[in-house]
């Protein structure tokens, strides 16, 4: 408190605080805090900061000085920050509590609008109707079914109308209020489908002619289906494609080709017979034809005389063999008597 003079009347203070601690006791319902509490001492300055403490209040003195040690205040009050610690912040990331905004509604209405021709209008429905039933949509579905035409809707009206969803290739009008309208790609369907629904009116008349609710719906048809087929036939012929070269490419390399038995072919093998470097190729095409039944009565005598020379090399072969083999040993027992003599010495 401050007098006229600008001097601190601290004697007033003890006085007053008390009715100001009622009135702030008072204001908070959510606290149950009994007025009774605060009668007490007004010269122990003890007792002011518990109970400032108890109202969650910092117990400061008249300089802004804490009143009491941190030992008498709540557990875990930060006066720096002016809060309770060990209390879970709200996080202001939580949608529709801080900065994020709340996330839209999942299911938001298509408000449909008036659509205008140079032939007519079309009006859409009561948004508080259910929308038009469409049947389960078949493969490959280009063809719609447009029903409810007024009756004096010429094919023309009807293409400026549809044509706004795609390319039209093929418009089939009943004597009847419909007819059907083929597209040039499946997706222009769907736009034809949000139509449904709509009243028709041509121009500006009031007759009962002119006007009509539209029903647009898929259609099954033979070419639409027919055309499926065929996409589904030539992505399977590219899967098997696509499959037969990863085959392909992870087989192994195959043995190199034999030719045909010839006369020329067998002269030409008798020589590679007698030649070490391409005796292994030789006597392998040797074995191919004698599998595959080439010997007969005009070829046994070049068929024997290859046999005998296969023969022949392999018999010098063995011997060659033996021959190393022999050597080998005597190498071998004159490296023991030469590894004897060496340890005995």
């Amino acid at each position: 408190m401050v007098d006229a003079g600008g001097v601190e009347n601290i004697t007033q203070l003890p006085q007053e605080l008390p009715q100001m601690m009622a009135a702030a006791a008072d204001g908070l319902g959510s606290i149950a805090i009994d007025t009774t509490q605060l009668n007490m001492s007004v010269t122990d300055p003890t007792a002011w900061a518990t109970a400032m403490n108890n109202l969650g209040m910092v117990p400061v003195g008249l300089p802004g000085q804490q009143l009491v040690s941190d030992s008498i205040c709540v557990p875990g009050f930060d006066p720096s920050l002016n809060m309770m610690t060990g209390i879970t912040p709200i996080n202001p990331m939580i949608p529709g509590l801080g900065l994020v905004p709340p996330p839209p509604p999942t299911e938001v209405a298509v408000v449909k609008e008036i659509i205008h021709c140079k032939s007519c209008t079309l009006f859409p429905q009561n948004p508080n109707l259910p929308p038009p039933s469409t049947r389960e949509r078949p493969p490959g579905c280009k063809t719609v079914f447009v029903g409810g035409l007024p009756e004096n809707a010429t094919e023309e009206i009807i293409q400026e109308v549809f044509e706004q969803c795609g390319d039209i290739t093929a418009i089939r009008k009943s004597k009847k209020n419909f007819c059907h309208i083929r597209f040039a790609e499946e997706f222009m369907v769907d736009k034809a489908i949000y139509l449904s629904g709509y009243r028709m009116r041509l121009g500006s008349s009031t007759d009962k002619k002119d006007s009509g609710r539209l029903h647009v719906d898929f259609a099954q048809a033979r070419d639409d289906f027919y055309e499926w087929e065929c996409k589904q036939r030539m992505r399977a012929r590219e899967e098997r494609h696509r499959r037969k070269l990863e085959e392909d490419r992870l087989r192994p390399p195959s043995p190199p080709a034999i030719m045909h038995y010839s006369e020329h072919e067998a002269a030409l093998l008798a020589e590679k017979l007698k030649d070490d470097s391409k005796f292994s190729e030789a006597i392998t095409v040797l074995l191919s034809w004698i599998e595959r039944g080439e010997v007969n009565r005009r070829s046994a005598n070049q068929f024997y005389s290859m046999v005998q020379s296969a023969n022949s090399h392999v018999r010098r072969l063995m011997n060659e063999k033996a021959t190393h083999e022999q050597e080998m040993e005597e190498a071998k027992e004159n490296f023991k008597n030469a590894l004897t003599g060496i340890l005995t010495q």
